[in-house]
């Protein structure tokens, strides 16, 4: 059994321009594979899902599609993809499916706890209703890019004491998050239920939904966020099946307080993951935040995001929001990391950050711990770098 996170047990899906043109790859070891040249060739019925530059025809197609590829994809044998293999090394990564729409939740209590205690620092941290139902924002599906992107610092009014005015942010943050990749499209008024949560989302990748926090601050009442979440949300390049979590699927912390019908999950299988994220800062660690944390799972964000009848699409994608667990070490956000700048965290080389500084570069990654009955399990990198804003 190999022992690379990106092994058999993974086959994680993205897009790599190979010969000049961008096709759909299935990742093996620190190679790729061109799925429509393999399956031409081992699994010709399986052609027309994949011969695409992005996952959107698989997606469509339905679980069904879904399980039969990757079933075929494990079966092969090294000597079989000999000669379809590519190194990954140089290769140009490209987002893996065309986003539709984007919704991000807020679902991390620790996250949400730290965040009501910096805003309302007087009141209670969590909103009446945190509890009770999964928050979230409709975000810019347009401006979702893939890992190592640059990213521009945005600009908007910020408040002052007088008048607003107008500038760069000067408190830009980043946001430690795992995303779901959505198929099997449905029409309007078709409520997703908890127990068909599988039908739907197929993978899972790595997001850095970047947020401006003082464009943020200023425009969000009443309404929530606009322009300073709207500029950039970075992806990883790699979408994980869900398939390969099944053994990674761990309870959600316990609820106290009850759950509507739709939302209750006490008697399903799981839909908490064991996922671990590191968050580097100009290579330097800083934190490593648990997913298995998570108040809210993706099955009740899928249920809430569907229950008023909103459809969805091939490529729609959603967002846990924030990970962040209970400990210092474990925080998804610098505007917790520094007490909202006003405890700046030291870095291992003497530095000093209450936000990011133009240069700076974030790196999130993420793993499933290894099992006895397999290696550990690898989501890959979100990179990005935070370039001046343009004047």
């Amino acid at each position: 059994m190999t022992e690379h996170p990106f092994g058999r047990h993974n086959l994680a899906y993205g897009t790599a321009v190979l010969d000049g043109a961008p096709r759909l790859v299935v990742r093996m070891d620190d190679d790729v594979v061109d799925l429509a040249t393999a399956c031409a060739a081992l699994r010709p019925d399986l052609v027309e899902l994949v011969d695409a530059a992005v996952l959107n025809p698989l997606l469509e197609a339905g679980p069904e599609s879904w399980r039969a590829l990757r079933t075929a994809v494990r079966a092969w044998h090294d000597d079989d993809l000999a000669s379809y293999r590519r190194p990954l090394a140089g290769l140009e990564l490209r987002l893996p499916f065309e986003v539709a729409d984007y919704v991000d939740f807020y679902a991390s209590e620790h996250h949400a706890t730290n965040v009501g205690r910096l805003f309302r620092p007087d009141g209670e941290p969590l909103t009446p209703n945190w509890k009770h139902l999964p928050i979230g924002y409709h975000g810019r599906s347009g401006t979702v890019v893939v890992s190592g992107t640059d990213i521009v610092r945005p600009a908007g009014q910020l408040r002052t004491r007088a008048a607003p005015r107008f500038g760069p942010s000067e408190r830009l943050d980043f946001e430690a998050e795992i995303g779901f990749v959505l198929g099997n499209a449905t029409e309007r008024a078709h409520p997703i239920p908890l127990e068909q949560a599988r039908e739907h989302i197929f993978g899972m990748c790595l997001v850095n939904d970047w947020s401006a926090r003082d464009i943020q601050a200023w425009e969000t009442v009443p309404l929530g966020p606009f322009l300073g979440k709207s500029f950039a949300t970075s992806l990883s390049a790699w979408v994980v099946p869900l398939d390969a979590f099944d053994d990674a699927r761990v309870r959600p912390p316990d609820r106290d307080e009850s759950l509507l019908p739709y939302l209750d999950d006490a008697r399903l299988e799981p839909w908490g993951f064991d996922v671990e994220l590191t968050v580097e800062l100009n290579g330097i660690p800083i934190s490593r935040p648990p997913f298995a944390s998570m108040y809210w799972t993706a099955a009740q964000m899928l249920a809430h995001m569907t229950v008023n009848g909103a459809s969805l699409r091939a490529g729609d994608l959603f967002a846990s929001g924030t990970v962040s667990g209970a400990h210092e070490g474990q925080l998804g956000s610098l505007l917790e990391l520094s007490r909202g700048g006003t405890e700046p965290l030291r870095l291992a080389d003497g530095t000093e950050r209450g936000f990011l500084l133009d240069g700076d570069e974030v790196v999130i990654r993420a793993s499933v711990p290894a099992r006895e009955s397999r290696p550990e399990l690898g989501l890959g990198e979100v990179r990005g770098r935070i370039l001046p804003h343009a004047r």
